[in-house]
């Protein structure tokens, strides 16, 4: 007996049981199940005996139906914002809000779910609110105004469309009759006047008044016609360079404007049907708030490679210091939990203009070498980036000071309260949720089973904002202002600088064997149609084996479209140098 109630207490308190259609609209159902029990005699509060469930002798369960809503018309799928169960069906309103702009307007929508206002009254006759013959229309208007509060708290740029904000003033207007005096129509009223007031700023904000990440107006210098370039000859700087100041500075101003442009992506950009769809024509202005996290991940990197390429005539062992300073940098961002500038800065150490001087990784420390390999491992992509998931999972459920985990690039206690995640993740895992799944059912019924699963991963970055916005970190004037002006390097220029400095030497079987980057937006462009696109090198399926011994330029992709889903291949840090051919 005791055996087969553990077994009965230990079972699923939910389990799957189907799909059902109502009105043409497609259900997924589950059987909810909870357990009372009846107790022995002389168990319970009249008894002596305390109640155990070895000591039942009844063990009773109360099953219930969930149904979730899983395809339907747009229309049914509005009305279930209104008439639908809630408790049932907690996600349904959220995961709605947060991905409708892949496949309806907010406009439309709205049209959709507004009721008509009322017939003006004639004069001198008030409105009385009652409860009784209006009750159902009292209760449907409640739904529209409850719905309407969390759209505006939760994803207020939804209404923004200047000048004439239509659709928000659609609201208002809603509001001015259905809930006045409603903490709703405050926040419509709120929202509008920060619309204008942020229009007002923008029309006289100065050209030269800072907006965004300090590399986003910056543009590398044309590269020279024929033979070398000035980069070749040694850069000209003006003012302290970016490594002239403290690691800890540095990987600090790095991590406050990773953590600010990371708290202002809106969820519904990194969608899959919207963030691909980047290149296309007219698409210029799509996604603004992803645009600007790469050009900032871009940035970094560009840092990198015009630091330790910048000057032709360094010795190795000078270099040496620049790369293991990239490395402290990356290491102090490591313990700052700010994930993006770490892989950017990984990311340019293994670039291969950096990676192939092996004159100078030669001067590097092992003590920096083996700093370079456990934060290498942290971005590897075997079982589709299985590190980086558990390490960020560690680092979200971890609030004070924890104990040393075992992954690579663990860390000691005395963790900071915030996080910033590599976005490009996030990214990937959208886009390929796209590709698999389509958007419309047969019957033309709306997939959004889809929508639930694109909203789980939405739900964890707006999770991760919050925790972004905890860090207590000051600028630094001098540091940003270095960052402005640290010289950028593009990847033909830094392919040429790095053969500057060290010539290739004739190929060997000894040679390091130099990994390539893996553009995985490259590969979904190839594809004429979205349904058609491989899911090579992605969601556990190995890519194919890069080539030994690239001649050509390296695959380092440094366009703000394209970096973010960049799979580079996993490194295992820089080699002693190879013996020369005989």
């Amino acid at each position: 007996m005791d055996r087969t109630a553990g077994k009965e207490l230990a079972l699923a308190p939910l389990q799957d049981w189907g799909e059902e259609t109502e009105d043409g609209a497609v259900y997924s159902v589950s059987l909810r199940r909870q357990l009372s029990q009846r107790l022995s005699p002389g168990a319970g509060p009249g008894g002596s005996q305390a109640p155990s469930p070895a000591a039942d002798a009844f063990l009773h369960y109360r099953t219930s139906k969930v149904r979730a809503l899983r395809a339907a018309r747009l229309e049914q799928l509005v009305r279930e914002l209104v008439s639908g169960d809630h408790e049932q069906d907690p996600g349904f309103v959220p995961a709605f809000l947060a991905t409708h702009r892949a496949f309806v307007s907010t406009a439309r929508v709205l049209g959709l779910l507004l009721p008509p206002p009322p017939p003006p009254l004639p004069p001198g006759i008030e409105i009385k609110k009652t409860e009784g013959g209006g009750l159902r229309v009292n209760k449907n208007l409640r739904a529209v105004v409850s719905v309407l509060g969390s759209w505006l708290r939760d994803h207020p740029q939804d209404f923004r469309d200047p000048p004439a904000h239509s659709d928000l003033g659609s609201v208002r207007t809603f509001l001015g009759w259905a809930a006045p005096a409603g903490p709703e129509a405050q926040e419509a009223e709120k929202l509008l006047g920060d619309f204008l007031e942020a229009e007002r700023k923008q029309e006289e904000e100065q050209p030269e008044a800072w907006a965004g990440p300090p590399g986003a107006t910056q543009t590398p210098r044309p590269d020279s016609p024929e033979g070398c370039s000035e980069e070749e000859e040694g850069l000209v700087r003006e003012g302290p360079e970016l490594l002239d100041f403290g690691v800890d500075e540095v990987a600090e101003q790095l991590t406050l404007l990773d953590a600010e442009l990371f708290s202002r992506v809106r969820p519904c950009e990194c969608l899959g049907s919207v963030w691909s769809q980047r290149d296309r024509p007219g698409a210029t202005s799509a996604a603004p708030t992803v645009r600007a996290t790469v050009t900032q991940f871009n940035m970094v990197i560009g840092c990198v490679l015009g630091s330790v390429l910048g000057e032709q005539g360094l010795a190795a062992p000078q270099r040496a210091q620049r790369l293991e300073k990239w490395i402290r940098v990356a290491q102090r961002c490591r313990e700052l939990r700010n994930f993006s500038s770490l892989r950017a800065i990984l990311s340019a150490l293994q670039s291969n203009p950096i990676y192939r001087l092996k004159r100078s990784w030669g001067a590097v420390s092992r003590e920096r070498l083996s700093t370079f390999r456990k934060l290498s491992q942290i971005f590897s992509d075997e079982n589709n980036h299985l590190s980086s998931r558990e390490i960020l999972s560690q680092e979200e459920a971890t609030e004070g000071p924890q104990e040393e985990d075992t992954l690579p690039g663990s860390l000691p206690p005395k963790l900071p309260p915030g996080l910033v995640p590599y976005l490009g993740t996030f990214l990937t895992d959208l886009v390929m949720l796209d590709t698999a799944l389509p958007d419309m059912l047969e019957g033309d019924l709306i997939n959004f089973e889809k929508r639930r699963k694109e909203w789980e991963i939405l739900a964890h970055i707006q999770q991760l904002q919050k925790r972004c916005r905890s860090y207590c970190l000051s600028p630094r004037a001098p540091v940003l202002a270095a960052l402005r002006t640290q010289r950028q390097l593009s990847e033909e220029q830094s392919y040429r600088v790095s053969r500057v400095i060290e010539p290739p030497a004739a190929s060997c079987p000894s040679s390091p064997r130099i990994r390539r980057r893996i553009s995985l937006t490259k590969r979904l462009k190839s594809c004429p149609e979205r349904g058609a696109h491989p899911l090579v090198g992605v969601l556990g399926i190995p890519p194919p084996p890069p080539p030994v011994c690239p001649q050509g330029p390296p695959h380092l992709v440094l366009e703000p479209e394209t970096l973010l889903l960049a799979v580079p291949r996993p490194l295992q840090g820089p080699r002693a140098p190879a013996p020369s051919c005989p």
